[in-house]
């Protein structure tokens, strides 16, 4: 995971300390977002992350090389700070599974909320 890591001179952070604390604050609650978004189906967790990661760089370097080599956490950035994109199959698999998701919620929607009685 060394060849994601820029130079600590690459990370521009903020002069100003009241901007550096207001990105670390974002940033943390950026992360605890992502990580309740790997157990919650409807919250996203790359999109926090890459957040998290962008406030980091610019308020605090250590916390951002902690983040983007973190065991758990530091893979589900991976491709977007490589540069790479998402894979066909895995954009595929992702739409299918919003496209089934949407039919569930309507189908159950429409079910009616009790069973008729009998006459």
């Amino acid at each position: 995971m060394a060849q994601r890591r820029p130079a600590d001179s690459a990370l521009r952070t903020s002069r100003s300390r009241l901007v550096r604390y207001l990105l670390q604050g974002f940033g943390w609650l950026s992360v605890a977002l992502g990580v309740i978004g790997i157990f919650v189906p409807v919250l996203p967790t790359t999109p926090f992350l890459l957040l998290a990661a962008a406030c980091f760089a610019r308020s605090s370097p250590r916390f951002y090389h902690w983040l983007v080599d973190h065991p758990r956490l530091g893979p589900w950035m991976g491709g977007y700070l490589e540069g790479d994109a998402i894979a066909l199959k895995g954009r595929l698999r992702r739409s299918r599974m919003r496209y089934i998701s949407i039919k569930n919620v309507n189908y159950t929607a429409l079910l009616p909320s009790e069973p008729p009685a009998l006459q």
